[in-house]
């Protein structure tokens, strides 16, 4: 478990939300971390992962002729895929990952092309786009070294997004519930 997944857990349960994670090229180690926190339970509802291009669409609800014409390994790709999970599994915030960890290139992509994703509750003034905020990689190191730092990524991108959204007044709650001033 990383630092970066119970600080996760934890600003969730403080707010009171929950998350939902789609992946492919990280195959469930994205779940698999925020899991293994205490307590997540409060505050993850699931995971897909949807290794298979036609499961992106079938249960995530890509677009089918975005894909026909990107492949999986795009940065709207991601950005559906974790708007999707959210609505599917019914929570507030939604992450995704997609790319290449090899050994081949993908859709015409290199190893270690990566897009992750964050779709959630966008504050009005928070600077993100409709559909999420996505983050383009590009990954060095063998398979598992870049499937480690995509989850590292995705994680980082939500926690970004929580602390720029944290109100003063959560701030003050969050204090107050951890032994602070």
């Amino acid at each position: 478990m990383s630092s970066t997944a119970a600080e996760l857990v934890r600003l969730l349960t403080v707010r009171g939300q929950t998350l939902a994670v789609a992946e492919s090229l990280t195959g469930g180690l994205v779940a698999a971390e925020i899991t293994g926190v205490p307590g997540a339970s409060k505050v993850f509802r699931g995971s897909v992962t949807a290794y298979a291009t036609e499961l992106k669409h079938r249960l995530l609800g890509v677009d089918a002729t975005l894909l026909a014409q990107r492949g999986a390994v795009d940065p709207q790709v991601a950005a559906e895929m974790a708007a999707g999970v959210r609505k599917a599994l019914g929570a507030d915030w939604g992450l995704a990952t997609t790319g290449v960890a090899g050994p081949e290139p993908q859709d015409g992509r290199p190893v270690g092309t990566v897009f992750v994703a964050v779709d959630g509750p966008f504050a009005a003034d928070s600077g993100s786009a409709a559909g999420g905020k996505v983050a383009a990689l590009r990954l060095n190191g063998d398979r598992a070294e870049i499937r480690r730092e995509s989850v590292r990524s995705v994680l980082a991108l939500l926690l970004e997004e929580l602390a720029s959204e944290q109100t003063g007044n959560e701030r003050t709650q969050d204090t107050e519930q951890n032994g602070g001033f």
